[in-house]
């Protein structure tokens, strides 16, 4: 309604219908303000909680780098030079952190607390008041029609009087409340317009504050650091220096594909489509060329054995880059489009004259190349320090992409007990008939919904790298195989085992007892993929032990996992303590009933003894006065016939 830009107060007590619809229109602009507020309150808040995460991960960030020079890698040395530099890095990227801190500060106080404040008190107030409102409005309502119902033939005046004070007590709360309810909608118009330039204000405020500190902070010196280090990347000279590793190349399709030594297959290293290739000079050696992506963002520089094999690989991806394999004379229009690659950088004479003499006769394996990652934007990265594929996974392992049923075939060290193979289980440890499941006791029942990625017997179990390099590896055969069916799961954690159990008919598929359970680790990079060694009797090895590792993909929930599993190890483990606690308690209170038993056998032997000393002794005292003449002893017969005899005299004389 134009021109319209407040409610008339001095209207309130007559409260007409155009008064109610203005009203009307009025409410309704305060609930899409409020509802406005509400969306633009949750946006800052989540501006907020990222400037605090920032600020925190900037602060680790710092942590760790400051951290780097008591590390003690395997392959790294003593290096100074790198130790030196991330300390001047840390100390930079700690004054980020100072920043962000006050960053987070301002942003709380001047964009935060003002929208806040009048989310929690004005669109309260009129939340509040707007009930008030309709209560006394339907209270004044009410008394009206009790007043239009009085009678008129019978009249009472104590009721007439009741009723017509009440229509005056309602009407004038009604009429109190909706003046109140007037002022706080104006005031609502009023105040809606600094409620949302204040927080705003506030932010801009605190960004330029935050930008002025990192422009003094960022001096002439800093300039001049990130320079040199910036030209020792580029150039791949000084502070970072480039690694060479030796590794077999090949295409497929529009890939070229690397595998190292060891490795059971190869991984994707770029996609050559529509990529350019030519020879170049590297760090002084021979036979070197690079590869770049279509989009100039991935690069890599290779090295071949020989120059034959320079030529043929250049030649090689320049037909598969520009497709010539599908023209109508392919050998002349490579010759011709390549021949510009092959001259852009001529190698020295002297160089190839020497590789040349050095170069073993009879050569016949394939082509394989060095490899140098660049160090520009997107480039490949080498890595520094690795244990060793010979060490981790075991030669010739196969890989199994598919989970074998218990009904044809058990895990290896398990023995399969009576009904354990193809046994419904209900994943929430509830059981449907009279026998017990052995996880119904367990206080942890924890389900994920998980696909079978494979498994593979892995020589150590010591380290989360066996996991990494087992994902890479099932990964990488994926891949090159073409296999991309995955069996999907449910994977129940209990204190006992894992079970993978069968969604559609709840048949337990797998069980993995969860002492054998060694190992487990999460994807470093893909959270989602995560996998555990199981460590067995048998397998493939001549030894006793053997262990298995086993990749899963889940729904976002691999951390999750892992976090059951250790959780679920932690009470077995308490559990254990308790029950050894227990047994051992049980043992002392059986050696102390013992000992009891023995003391009290003791004292009855003891006592058995001086019963015998006592009457021992009794008896040789009656012998002793026996044959001194002081008493005779008589027979049980004797004495009887001398008592009755006295008996007899005793009765005579009385009578």
């Amino acid at each position: 309604m134009p021109g319209i830009d407040k409610l008339p107060i001095e209207e309130t007590l007559e409260d007409s219908p155009q008064t109610r619809s203005l009203l009307g229109v009025f409410e309704e602009d305060a609930t899409a303000i409020s509802n406005y507020m509400n969306q633009l309150y949750q946006a800052m808040h989540r501006i907020y909680d990222a400037q605090n995460e920032l600020s925190a991960a900037t602060h680790l960030t710092s942590k760790l780098l400051k951290e780097y020079e008591k590390q003690r890698f395997p392959l790294g040395g003593d290096d100074e030079v790198m130790s030196s530099t991330l300390q001047q890095f840390s100390k930079v990227i700690d004054e980020l952190s100072s920043c962000h801190a006050v960053l987070s500060t301002q942003l709380a106080d001047a964009m935060m607390f003002p929208i806040t404040q009048f989310k929690e008190r004005e669109l309260k107030e009129i939340l509040t008041l707007k009930e008030v409102f309709q209560i006394a409005s339907n209270d004044h309502d009410a008394a009206i029609n009790r007043y239009s119902r009085l009678s008129k033939k019978r009249e009472n005046d104590k009721v007439k009087y009741e009723v017509t004070e009440d229509v005056y007590t309602s009407r004038k709360k009604q009429h109190q409340t909706m003046m109140h309810y007037f002022c706080a909608l104006n005031t609502l118009q009023y105040k809606k317009k600094i409620a949302l330039l204040e927080p705003l204000l506030g932010y801009m405020q605190a960004q330029i504050s935050f930008f002025k500190m990192g422009s003094e902070n960022l001096n002439e010196q800093l300039e001049e650091f990130l320079a040199n280090i910036g030209t020792s990347v580029q150039n791949k000279t000084g502070l970072v220096s480039s690694t060479w590793d030796r590794q077999f190349y090949f295409t497929q399709g529009g890939n070229l594909m690397s595998q190292a030594r060891g490795d059971v297959a190869g991984g994707l290293a770029m996609d050559i489509d529509n990529c350019s290739v030519m020879a170049v000079d590297c760090e002084d050696r021979r036979y070197c060329f690079q590869i770049t992506s279509f989009d100039g963002k991935k690069s890599s520089i290779l090295q071949a054995e020989s120059k034959k094999d320079h030529e043929e690989w250049i030649c090689t991806i320049n037909n598969i880059s520009k497709q010539i394999y599908l023209s109508e004379n392919p050998e002349e229009t490579a010759a011709r489009v390549n021949q510009s690659a092959l001259e852009a950088v001529t190698p020295s004479p002297s160089f190839q004259q020497r590789h040349e003499s050095l170069r073993p006769a009879g050569q016949s394996r394939p082509p394989t190349a060095r490899t140098s990652s660049s160090g520009s934007l997107g480039s490949e990265s080498t890595n520094l320090a690795a244990l060793s594929l010979d060490s981790l996974v075991a030669p010739d392992t196969p890989i199994q992409f598919d989970i074998i049923s218990p009904v044809c075939e058990d895990l290896p060290g398990q023995t399969k007990t009576s009904g354990q193979g193809g046994r419904r289980t209900n994943p929430f440890g509830e059981s449907g008939g009279s026998t017990k499941s052995e996880t119904e006791d367990s206080i942890l029942h924890q389900l994920f919904i998980v696909r079978f990625l494979g498994s593979m017997e892995v020589k150590s179990d010591d380290h989360p790298d066996v996991v990494y390099e087992t994902m890479r590896q099932i990964l990488a055969a994926r891949a090159i195989h073409n296999i991309f069916r995955m069996t999907e799961s449910h994977l129940l954690v209990t204190c006992d085992c894992l079970k993978l159990i069968d969604p559609q008919t709840q048949v337990t598929r797998l069980t993995f007892p969860l002492p054998c359970v060694v190992l487990y680790a999460t994807h470093q990079e893909n959270k989602r993929l995560f996998g555990f060694v199981l460590r067995t009797s048998g397998g493939r090895s001549e030894s006793n032990l053997s262990s298995v590792c086993y990749i899963f993909e889940s729904n976002n929930e691999g951390e999750k996992i892992c976090d059951s599993v250790g959780l679920a190890k932690q009470i077995a483990l308490h559990a254990e303590l308790d029950r050894r606690a227990s047994e051992k308690q049980k043992e002392i209170e059986r050696v102390k009933e013992k000992q009891q038993k023995e003391l009290n056998k003791q004292k009855q032997i003891e006592k058995d003894l001086e019963e015998q000393s006592r009457l021992i002794a009794a008896s040789s005292r009656t012998n002793q006065a026996s044959s001194e003449g002081q008493f005779v002893v008589l027979s049980s017969s004797q004495s009887e016939e001398s008592d009755l005899g006295e008996e007899g005299k005793k009765r005579e004389s009385e009578a």
